[in-house]
């Protein structure tokens, strides 16, 4: 019989990752080797890209860096079709491109909107169809919302936050499509705030009264804490679950 700790586990699994040059997908990458499983890393910066390819190889794990814009769909089908001329498979994509900015809603230029839109919500889009079209039966996806999908944020978000809300309700609408149909899980994670290089950019003393005040943790989350959310959803430990958003955040989305 197999034990429950074995469900977690990615043995024999593929899994893409996006935006894992560094920060948080990054860390996705190397928990999803950690968990057994083969990991295709993808960025539009292809030196660190190479350098934690390099990294996760080093430590035992099959790996394949592929350099990729998700906001180019042609791009996105190469990438897929790239994992599985490589591995003959594919069957864990982990959605985390993202752009962040905070740009009050009166000057924010189209452009701007645009750009955090085209990364944030049409990249991921552009990603699960690709991947979707070689997945078999039991493949999961895993988009990287953010809390500021769920509620409001202390700085101004527009762009960001509407392109979040929109992975969720993408999320839920994929479940609907893919899950019955073609055995592909669709769910989301949405972080809260995480100290990473996003954050970073954010004067700390602000972000941390603001943390203290909203999440009842009272701190940032750390990397591990959301690498085991990500390798939850993407293992067969969450085989009946599909179409959920998990807010990872501390219990800031309770408030």
């Amino acid at each position: 019989m197999t034990g429950v700790l074995d469900s977690f586990r990615l043995d024999g699994r593929v899994a893409v990752v996006t935006g894992a040059s560094s920060g948080l997908g990054a860390g996705f990458a190397r928990a999803l080797s950690e968990a057994g499983a083969t990991v295709a890393v993808a960025a539009r910066r292809a030196e660190p890209l190479e350098a934690l390819a390099g990294e996760i190889a080093a430590a035992g794990g099959r790996v394949l860096a592929v350099r990729t814009d998700v906001t180019d769909p042609a791009g996105c089908t190469a990438l897929a079709e790239a994992v599985l001329e490589k591995f003959g498979r594919l069957d864990v994509l982990v959605n985390n491109a993202g752009l962040g900015t905070a740009v009050p809603a009166l000057r924010e230029t189209p452009e701007e909107f645009r750009a955090v839109a085209d990364v944030n919500l049409f990249g991921a889009y552009w990603m699960a169809q690709a991947c979707a079209r070689v997945m078999e039966p039991g493949s999961s996806i895993v988009n990287i919302a953010s809390v500021l999908g769920l509620i409001k944020s202390y700085a101004p978000q527009a762009a960001y936050a509407a392109s979040k809300a929109g992975l969720i309700g993408l999320t839920r609408d994929l479940s609907q499509q893919w899950s019955g149909r073609r055995g592909i899980r669709v769910n989301a994670v949405a972080p809260g705030y995480f100290d990473s290089e996003m954050t970073a950019a954010i004067p700390r003393a602000e972000l941390s009264e603001f943390v203290d005040r909203t999440a009842s943790l009272k701190r940032l989350g750390r990397q591990r804490e959301l690498d085991t959310a990500v390798v939850f959803l993407a293992s067969d430990a969450s085989s009946y679950i599909t179409g959920i958003t998990l807010p990872v955040d501390g219990g800031m989305s309770g408030h």
